[in-house]
């Protein structure tokens, strides 16, 4: 086929997608080939296509496409996860906005509505990630919440109890008053905050003497005496249990045995003694709130103090709080601080910055709640996932983050996978009359454990638990759930693509997701779910902010593939990330993409504009040899980054080969001369060729990058007849041929040389179209005569010469090590010369110092590899060429 004489991205990237599909080339099912297997991330639910998406799913479908070209069974695996805290908001605020309100629904009406919001809006990233041109396997698609799916996470959770590594209890959690549900302590984020500290005053019971030290209290009447308090949330003073001083604090040993009693309710609590208060941290005293704060509440399991939680789950006080009650917790804070003030209980305020904890997926402030809550055994699952890592089996790409997470695999706490919601999997615990719970996966196999409890039970006496699972808890098993590997251990599928072999996710998720992959990967099948884990950076903005809505500094990345294409944005995307490390994002580089795409797409026109004549002799063997040798050399650059997962750095390679070394370099020793009354342009067969066939390499190199471009050029009748199952998509990726690599040295030489001139040209105002004589004095072992033609045609030398001296009166530089002069039929500005060549000798000595003072450390030398040093004497012995030469221009000039 021929393709248009304009190329229009919108057109090709809709046209060659939907072949993809129809011609199942995503397709993968197991046969004799190698598996290479990637399960994606599965986004969120409620998801839309933002940068970090972009970012991750190029990576995975570049990786993919890769193996695909190399002959091995790619499967790309697709989903999306049910998320169950943001999609049950997602769904509450849908119902509120139509005057239904969930309490006044059952669970399973409720369900109903969930999943009408699921299947209108659930599927729209993963169409968005088509116009990228993800390669997935879409007739894999999965969702958390597929029955299947279901069953498998409620087959975990029964294996986990029956191992005694899941338990029931009452702890300390966090609590989302907005999602009203508890989250985990990896889904609370810390964020810095301003905030009051509030200074109040607590009656001391039957104690006249003032207290010593700072701040001095304030009495009311010659018969009573206070503590000073520093809070910053005085509206959980009617929580409180006890006051707190240490043991050792000489300022309250009068106070030892005492009693106190809260402002504004009057309720008398103890003084206790413990090593844990801080002597020297505001006032040295402590209120003892056990309902609302961690290390208090174990403060109060060691002294046995009352536990009161005075907060309803949306953050409003209850009844337990006696004032204020039904107000929310930040309006009651500063009730509060006035009442306290109109009481005289309120000392002082100052401002003070702390922390505070957010809820991840609602951004609420978390309040830490006593709650009876079910919880996984996580130090007995941890050890193994944290061997896979520290003994390379599973490696994390980049290797910083190995410490990270072996600090906290070794400090890993039990994990509260239980959820106050409806939208997920629902725990399978049934409750007897008795209170008494048995687990299993139906309510029927629960009636028959409740019988061995007592035969007289019916399937009525059972309740099942109310909450779900932890959507990470169903999420860790991925890998294998996706290919029925938990259901069904021995199916073919989980044979054949389990364990997959990259993951490619963002680090934040290490611990939420990956570890748990890992654990549930050993523990299942105690085999490692992957073998790399390539962590992406975090997409930021030029001025290096995180890209999010309310700056309103992250595009739309349906507008940016509008704008640059899809292959535009992609190419953009990956020049600027180098793995672990935060992206740089500027739109500059899509623009770049584009322009990438554009030069590729003329550099087609030149060869397509191009005939074969079989009476012109071939004369471009030296090019066609070199830019052989120059593509192998780039090849073995390119898998070596490949091989170390550096994705950036592997399509600057290519980029270079493409723009420099293929459309700017060889294009232009090979084009044949322009015949304005010849509709094509004439060269000889073997050039042509040669040409053709390193154009169809290029597009194999530069698919996994640029699927769509390189898709419409191949099937260009330059290239041949294609069937219609011979698509580059399935095309052999090159393989590394043979490098003749003094040829791409000397090369590299000439085509310095080549520039300079050109650097001449621009500097004296020359049109490109002046010949110009150039001579060579050679001091290296290079034959020129080899390369005159090229550099003669490409230059636009008319003469080339060879000389023994310094060619009086001419422009001179090296290239090298050899020097070279070009006459100008212009005066030459001799002051402005011997500037630029001083400046030269001022460059070269100093780059001389550098090198010498690398060479004559001998810690380099003896540590670096050998070719590492040979390449440091080697600039060195350029270098004190090119200052030779430079210093007999100097002197040249001032003879």
């Amino acid at each position: 086929m021929s393709i248009a004489k304009t190329y229009s991205p919108a057109e090709a990237e809709e046209k060659w997608y939907q072949y993809w599909l129809d011609k199942k080339f995503f397709r993968s099912v197991p046969d004799e080939r190698e598996p290479y297997t990637i399960v994606i991330p599965p986004p969120n639910v409620t998801g839309v296509l933002h940068m970090g998406h972009m970012l991750n799913n190029t990576i995975q479908d570049v990786l993919i496409r890769r193996a695909r070209m190399k002959g091995k069974n790619a499967c790309w695996v697709p989903g999306t996860d049910h998320a169950s805290i943001a999609t049950e908001a997602k769904v509450v605020a849908m119902l509120k906005e139509q005057g239904i309100s969930k309490k006044d629904l059952t669970r399973e009406q409720f369900l109903e509505h969930a999943y009408d919001w699921k299947n209108k809006y659930g599927g729209i990233i993963l169409e968005q990630l088509k116009k990228l041109g993800a390669s997935c396997d879409w007739d894999r698609t999965k969702f958390t919440m597929d029955e299947d799916m279901s069953e498998a996470v409620i087959d975990y959770f029964v294996h986990l109890h029956k191992q005694g590594l899941i338990y029931r209890g009452v702890r300390m959690i966090n609590w989302d008053p907005q999602g009203k549900t508890a989250v985990s302590d990896e889904e609370v984020l810390r964020k810095e905050v301003n905030q009051k500290l509030y200074y109040i005053k607590y009656e001391v019971k039957g104690e006249s003497q003032k207290v010593k030290g700072e701040p001095e209290p304030l009495t009311l009447n010659p018969s009573t005496s206070y503590l000073v308090i520093a809070t910053t949330r005085p509206e959980t003073i009617m929580a409180d249990a006890a006051i707190c001083i240490n043991p050792n604090d000489e300022r309250y040993t009068h106070l030892h045995g005492k009693t106190v009693f809260i402002p504004l309710i009057n309720r008398e609590i103890p003084v206790i003694l413990d090593e844990y208060v801080t002597m020297d941290f505001g006032t040295g005293c402590l209120k003892v709130t056990p309902a609302h704060d961690l290390n208090d509440y174990e403060l109060g399991q060691r002294h046995n103090l009352q536990v009161i939680d005075i907060l309803n789950d949306d953050g409003s006080l209850n009844e337990k709080a006696q004032i204020l009650v039904g107000e929310d917790r930040f309006a009651a804070r500063k009730k509060i601080a006035v009442m306290l003030e109109e009481a005289g209980a309120l000392v002082k305020t100052e401002d003070n910055v702390s922390q505070i904890g957010v809820s991840e997926r609602t951004s609420a402030v978390i309040e830490p709640k006593l709650s009876m809550q079910w919880f996984c055994k996580m130090k007995e699952l941890a050890q193994p996932a944290l061997d896979y890592v520290l003994e390379g089996d599973v490696k994390l790409i980049p290797d910083k983050f190995i410490n990270t997470y072996r600090h906290w695999m070794e400090n890993v706490r039990d994990w509260n996978i239980s959820r106050q919601l409806w939208w997920g999997q629902q725990i399978p615990a049934y409750y007897l009359p008795t209170g008494e719970y048995v687990v299993a996966k139906t309510k029927e196999l629960a009636l028959v454990e409740a019988q061995k409890i007592n035969a007289s039970y019916t399937i009525n006496d059972l309740t099942q638990d109310e909450d779900v699972l932890d959507t990470w808890f169903s999420s860790g098993l991925w890998p294998i759930s996706v290919f029925d590997g938990v259901r069904n251990p021995d199916n073919p599928e989980i044979n054949y693509y389990y364990p997959t072999n990259d993951l490619v996710t963002a680090p934040e998720i290490l611990f939420f997701w990956v570890a748990r992959m890992i654990m549930a990967g050993h523990e299942l099948r105690q085999q490692k779910p992957f073998s790399n884990v390539y962590l992406t950076g975090i997409v930021r903005d030029k001025l290096g902010r995180k890209m999010s809505k309310s700056l309103g500094n992250s595009p739309d990345p349906l507008d940016l593939m509008a704008k640059y294409s899809a292959d535009g944005v992609r190419v953009g995307m990956l020049l600027c990330s180098p793995a672990g490390n935060d992206l740089m994002f500027d739109e500059k580089y899509c623009e770049q993409g584009s322009a990438f795409g554009n030069k590729i797409w003329n550099a087609f026109k030149l060869v397509k504009g191009w005939e074969i004549d079989n009476s012109i002799e071939a004369k471009n063997k030296v090019a066609i040899d070199w830019f052989e040798s120059r593509f192998n050399q780039a090849l073995v650059e390119i898998e070596e980054n490949f091989a170390q997962y550096r994705l950036s750095e592997a399509l600057m390679a290519s980029y270079k080969l493409v723009w420099d070394d293929f459309c700017s370099s060889y294009l232009e020793m090979v084009k044949p001369p322009y015949q304005a009354d010849a509709e094509k342009q004439k060269i000889d067969a073997a050039s042509y060729n040669a040409t053709v066939s390193f154009f169809e390499n290029i597009l194999k190199l530069l698919h996994p990058y640029m699927p769509f471009l390189t898709e419409e050029l191949w099937h260009d009748e330059l290239f041949g007849t294609r069937g219609e199952l011979e698509c580059c998509i399935v095309a052999q990726l090159p393989s590394i041929g043979e490098i003749n690599t003094q040829l791409v040295a000397e090369m590299e030489v000439v085509q310095q040389a080549i520039a300079q001139v050109r650097n001449i040209r621009n500097s004296k105002g020359l049109s490109p179209k002046e010949v110009l004589p150039l001579a060579i004095k050679v001091n290296s072992a290079i034959d020129y005569a080899q390369y005159s033609a090229i550099i003669k045609h490409i230059a636009n030398i008319n003469d080339l010469t060879f000389v023994t001296e310094a060619v009086a009166g001419a422009t001179n530089f090296v290239a090298g090590t050899d020097e070279f002069f070009v006459a100008l039929n212009i005066e030459i500005d001799v002051e402005a010369e011997k500037d630029r060549l001083e400046k030269e000798k001022e460059y070269l000595t100093g780059f001389l110092k550098s090198v010498d003072a690398k060479l004559s450390n001998e810690r380099f030398v003896s540590n670096a590899k050998p070719e590492v040093v040979d390449n440091e004497r080697k600039k060195k012995a350029d270098a004190e060429a090119k200052l030779k030469i430079v210093e007999e221009g100097l002197k040249g000039l001032a003879n």
